[in-house]
């Protein structure tokens, strides 16, 4: 049964002057990924509405009507963000002063909340809805942000189950609207059309190397996978790797693996499942998508001392990476963090994967819970629900 944040709205806005006025923001790549299915999802539910957005190439695509570009505010590192706060600063403003002339019905923010939570807090002093779309991990650190997320939204859609209970503890309204992810990995290539692509037979064991997608995850793990990589095939004859390339990441920056033999594969191509045979992925999202296309898998991370220094004091969880955090906080994913990811460790786990059906069965069984979990609702959709919920009380 469908939660109360999940009502679907019956009745759209008759006439074309009076149209759903939607205004949605994304700061990154993965944010305009989700913003470009909000807006398919709301075209589809609701064809007059208007969208306008602070968006990427992928939103752009959609046809909205665009405020800013999104790359404005894509920044990476530290020495760099400091570089852009002026002009991050005056983007704000400009949004601000678009939505002051413009009054919008809704506004979503997408992911992104160290921008967005503060603009949302000055939005809603403008009296307009917001809803805060993936809400922040202050269940994992963070949580002294509590105070500026209870100002800076008026519906939470979270994308992981636990959420809307942990947030209820703060008088935060969040519901859970599904997971890009869950949704999205139950569609692509089966495992017999990943095989054709890539050109391997059926017999051929297939490592997927995922070395992260930032600049920095690039620079600290692609040789570290690529040597790993490179023992793990003298071990094992006839090993494939194969690599997904990200959008902006270079050759250069993959060069180590390439240099290893290992395959790129673009991952915005169509069909797109990396179903290999065993994984070894830098924690994020990506370890989440190989539970759920069943690929055992070894997490490695590495930072810098201090940030680890940090993470190992605010973080409140045990695990890293977000199937183990939904599988009852546990080790089901190996993880190798920090001076635990070295080539030894990573070639030592990533065997006996490779070789020991029953240790990759073990991880496999546990995702076929995480699956149930997560379930198969359309976040887009929800989103787009709540929009016009929220639009019909403002």
């Amino acid at each position: 049964m469908l939660s109360a944040c999940m009502v679907y709205a019956l009745v759209m806005k008759d006439d074309a002057d009076k149209a759903m006025h939607i205004f949605i923001s994304a700061g990154e790549v993965s944010g305009d990924l989700h913003g470009a299915a909000l807006i398919r999802a709301l075209r589809s539910l609701y064809p007059e509405c208007r969208i306008s957005a602070v968006a990427g190439p992928q939103m752009r695509a959609q046809g909205c009507s665009v405020v800013e570009h999104m790359e404005s505010l894509n920044v990476m590192g530290l020495g760099d963000v400091i570089k852009a706060l002026p002009r991050i600063r005056r983007i704000g403003e400009n949004i601000q002063t678009w939505l002051v002339q413009a009054q919008p019905d809704v506004v979503v923010l997408i992911d992104f909340p160290g921008f967005h939570m503060r603009l949302g807090q000055k939005i809603r002093k403008l009296n307009m809805p917001v809803i805060q779309y993936i809400a922040p991990k202050l269940w994992a650190w963070g949580s002294w942000r509590i105070k500026r997320l209870q100002q800076s939204q008026d519906r939470l859609a979270c994308i992981l189950p636990f959420e809307p209970d942990w947030f209820a503890r703060f008088s935060i309204t969040g519901c859970y609207v599904g997971n890009p992810s869950a949704l999205a990995c139950r569609e692509g290539w089966s495992t017999e059309a990943f095989r054709q692509h890539i050109g391997v037979s059926d017999d051929t064991k297939v490592l997927a190397l995922l070395p992260g997608s930032r600049a920095g995850e690039l620079a600290r793990h692609a040789t570290l996978l690529a040597d790993s990589f490179t023992i793990l095939q003298q071990n094992i004859p006839g090993l494939i790797g194969i690599t997904p390339r990200a959008p902006g990441v270079s050759d250069a920056q993959l060069a180590p693996l390439i240099e290893a033999g290992v395959q790129c594969i673009d991952r915005m191509q169509d069909g797109y499942a990396l179903r290999a045979d065993a994984a070894i992925a830098v924690s994020g999202t990506a370890t989440l998508e190989l539970a759920l296309w069943d690929v055992p898998t070894v997490l490695v991370y590495r930072n810098t001392p201090m940030m680890i220094w940090l993470a190992r004091k605010l973080v409140g969880t045990r695990c890293a990476g977000l199937a183990n955090i939904l599988l009852d906080d546990q080790e089901v994913m190996p993880e190798l963090i920090q001076e635990f990811a070295t080539v030894e460790n990573i070639v030592e786990k990533t065997r006996s994967l490779l070789r020991d059906s029953q240790i990759a069965d073990q991880q496999r069984q546990l995702f076929s819970a995480l699956r149930q979990r997560l379930g198969t609702t359309n976040p887009s959709e929800q989103v787009a629900h709540l929009c016009m919920e929220l639009a019909k009380k403002s």
